[in-house]
């Protein structure tokens, strides 16, 4: 299983929110937003499940820098598309206040048939993720690298929580996006596969069983994409600052490029049990980085600055490789000197005691860097 040179590119996709500039709400703008829109950026711009979502998807990146470059580029059009129909942009896992009952469904056969599928549960969907590709042509490298991903993804929501608030009230996570995603029957941690014939099987037996109709309904944390030869993280919240995109972007692709060289090597994978890693996301979607987290590989829970200090001790070697060390240990060093997205959400209502405020607050951060 020799790894290409050429492996480990990345792409990120982003979910927005549209907002009322007034009332701060949620509107169901997609529609109006999207011809320009597509007219400054291309097809890296699509509409999404709630005609209230929009989403960007980077070009393929080689470098950090590229894809800072791309989000900046990609978050400053989509802003300004934004303005001239009269709404705002704003990256969060989830709205204040507004509410699902009142936003509309993207009238597209795939989310009408998603709706026929699963009823309610795709009614309440009114969240917003971040996906980051890494790319990894070889099938059964890719495989070998979801195998040992696993343990770390809960620290990779903790750092990107940024989702406290639900239907105007304060859920006491800071990712209840987690929570929200979780319902789904494919969600969640994937298991150990032996090879990439044994998830196919898996897939296609899930598919003659009606389950899901093809791969791209297997919702994991991480799994491989049905369209591209990458492996993609579906773990965290759509992250609030471009810099704290970028700090993912990077951890995720020093992980993937780390566990490929273990399975490379023949590294014993760790079989952490899956009772395990449901705690540890839990853990990591109730307090982020207020409070301990489980180390999965130590079997403790633990400061979450040491366990994340730890995973970046697991991943040095890769982001040194990569020229990327010193700016992922400041964005990580940051992160923890300002609070997630969701402890900044949570600090600005503690002052004003008004979602509006929030919201004001979510839009200048999403904006933060473009100017």
């Amino acid at each position: 299983m020799a790894i290409r040179q050429e492996d480990f590119t990345i792409g990120v996709e982003e979910e927005y929110q549209i907002i009322h500039p007034q009332t701060r709400e949620l509107r169901s703008r997609a529609q109006a937003i999207l011809p320009q829109a597509k007219a400054a950026v291309g097809d890296q711009v699509t509409a999404e499940l709630y005609r209230s979502q929009i989403e960007i998807g980077t070009p393929i990146c080689h470098t950090l820098a590229e894809v800072r470059q791309e989000l900046v580029h990609l978050r400053r059009q989509i802003i300004e598309a934004a303005r001239q129909q009269g709404s705002q942009i704003v990256a969060g896992g989830t709205h204040p206040f507004s509410h699902w009952e009142d936003q509309k469904l993207t009238r597209r056969v795939r989310y009408i048939e998603m709706e026929t599928s699963y009823q309610q549960l795709v009614r309440e969907q009114l969240i917003f993720g971040y996906h980051v590709h890494v790319g990894i042509a070889n099938r059964e490298i890719a495989i070998q690298v979801m195998n040992r991903v696993r343990p770390w993804l809960a620290s990779l929501l903790a750092l990107a929580s940024n989702s406290p608030f639900w239907l105007g009230t304060d859920t006491g996570y800071t990712s209840f996006r987690t929570e929200i995603w979780g319902r789904w029957p494919m969600a969640g941690n994937p298991h150990v596969f032996s090879s990439w014939s044994e998830y196919e099987r898996l897939v296609e037996d899930l598919v003659k069983m009606g389950s899901i109709s093809d791969g791209s309904k297997i919702y994991w944390d991480v799994r491989p994409s049905a369209h591209y030869d990458t492996l993609e993280f579906r773990v965290t919240d759509v992250c609030l600052t471009i810099d704290e995109a970028v700090l993912i972007a990077g951890l995720v692709r020093a992980l993937a490029r780390t566990c490929a060289q273990e399975a490379e090597e023949h590294v014993e994978i760790n079989h952490v049990r899956p009772e395990i890693l449901r705690a540890a996301k839990w853990q990591a979607a109730r307090f982020g980085l207020e409070g301990d987290l489980i180390d999965t590989t130590g079997g403790a829970a633990i400061p979450a600055r040491d366990l994340i200090d730890k995973l970046l001790a697991y991943v040095q070697p890769a982001l040194e490789a990569y020229g990327e060390w010193p700016e992922i240990v400041r964005l990580t060093d940051q992160v923890f000197k300002q609070g997630t997205g969701a402890a900044r959400q949570r600090a600005v209502y503690a002052q004003h005691e008004n979602f509006e405020e929030v919201v004001d607050f979510m839009v200048a951060e999403t904006a933060k860097g473009t100017e």
